[in-house]
């Protein structure tokens, strides 16, 4: 009951949506991303925009600290100027390797900043451990055969795909990636943001069900990260 309650406000939530909305493409760590957002709004007050535009060319000095970089890219991020986005591109295209993702973070946030400025409206930004495509948000889902099904035949498999496929090209998806390993079919899609996922799999899942009922209605899926088949296993475990 309490899954249902959580998967009705994501939905409200999601249908709520404007029609323009970004998301961050990269995939970065969910934990990193939190930094980050804390990180910039402990910060953010007390340096004035001169001050903040005194010190950009601090990016490109090999000799500044990494952490002081890490500062700068934060306070620039959060300038409604072109100059302010157009520093912070530049050093994201050539980073410090352990500025890589950081910097991408505040790039997203300066495009966003900028675009509310101009257009005089919020804009809204989703962003999740998988990052996305477009408007599209992508998805690790993981198939489970019933206890009776210790590895999926050949025949399982290609249904699997085949009807993985059909339900991700009538709901303007795409499939990425699917292996299969023992009784677990894993895959990495794309999917529209307003999409019912409840309903798009429990549909997927019923027609491969006809022709055997081999594969367990409960399936996982998530955005945050992908899963290694040993943390797969683990959770499997847990649930039962």
């Amino acid at each position: 009951m309490e899954e249902d309650n959580i998967y009705r406000k994501i939905q409200e939530a999601i249908s709520s949506l404007p029609e323009n909305f970004s998301i961050l493409e990269e995939q970065i760590d969910v934990e990193l991303q939190m930094e980050y957002f804390n990180y910039g709004r402990d910060m953010k007050s007390g340096f004035s925009e001169e001050l903040i535009a005194q010190h950009q060319d601090d990016l490109f000095n090999p000799d500044v600290p990494v952490e002081e970089k890490k500062n700068l890219l934060v306070l620039l991020a959060s300038q409604d100027k072109v100059g302010a986005f157009r520093t912070i591109e530049k050093y994201a295209h050539s980073p410090d390797p352990e500025l890589r993702k950081w910097s991408i973070l505040a790039l997203q946030e300066s495009r966003m900043v900028i675009q509310s400025s101009l257009m005089d409206e919020q804009q809204v930004y989703i962003s999740t451990g998988l990052g996305g495509k477009n408007q599209n948000l992508r998805y690790f889902v993981v198939f489970v055969g019933k206890e009776n099904v210790k590895e999926y035949s050949l025949v399982q498999e290609r249904l699997i795909r085949t009807e993985l496929e059909y339900a991700l090209r009538n709901n303007h998806g795409e499939l990425e990636e699917i292996y299969f390993t023992d009784n677990l079919a894993i895959a990495t899609l794309l999917l529209p943001v307003k999409s019912d996922i409840q309903s798009i799999f429990t549909g997927l899942i019923s027609e491969c069900n006809q022709y055997g009922d081999f594969v367990r209605n409960d399936i996982i899926i998530t955005n945050v990260k992908r899963m290694t088949v040993e943390e797969i296993r683990l959770f499997i475990n847990r649930e039962k």
